[in-house]
């Protein structure tokens, strides 16, 4: 199955990862996450199967996360909820987000691209 990558131009990591990829010359579909974040149906399938838990799938340093006091409130959502809220704003989502259907990964940590990505 295809490789998406839910990207961020202006994001640091993201740009790392998709460099990543090139020199290891693993092939993704690039998905712009503001402009197309994933619809909460596809956010749940990637929650369940990266065995996180869906609190990790929140861009906790950014600018929205923060305007919205999510930390505060993230608690006494129901998980329906944070992933309509997820869907409803790229930005709120920690990235880059990659999935195969099978295997996720959220964020960018070289060693875990290697152990997940690194054998196609």
């Amino acid at each position: 199955m295809t490789i998406k990558a839910y990207l961020y131009d202006k994001c640091g990591t993201c740009r790392k990862a998709k460099q990543w990829f090139q020199q290891n010359g693993v092939a993704i579909e690039e998905i712009p996450i503001v402009d197309a974040p994933p619809a909460a149906d596809e956010l749940r399938r990637m929650w369940k199967a990266s065995g996180l838990s869906l609190q990790k799938f929140f861009n906790t340093s950014g600018q929205f996360y923060r305007e919205l006091g999510l930390k505060d409130k993230l608690g006494a959502m129901s998980e329906d909820e944070m992933l309509e809220l997820l869907a409803s704003n790229g930005k709120l989502i920690k990235r880059p987000l990659v999935s195969d259907g099978k295997s996720v990964t959220v964020g960018f940590k070289e060693e875990e691209y290697e152990q997940t990505w690194g054998k196609r």
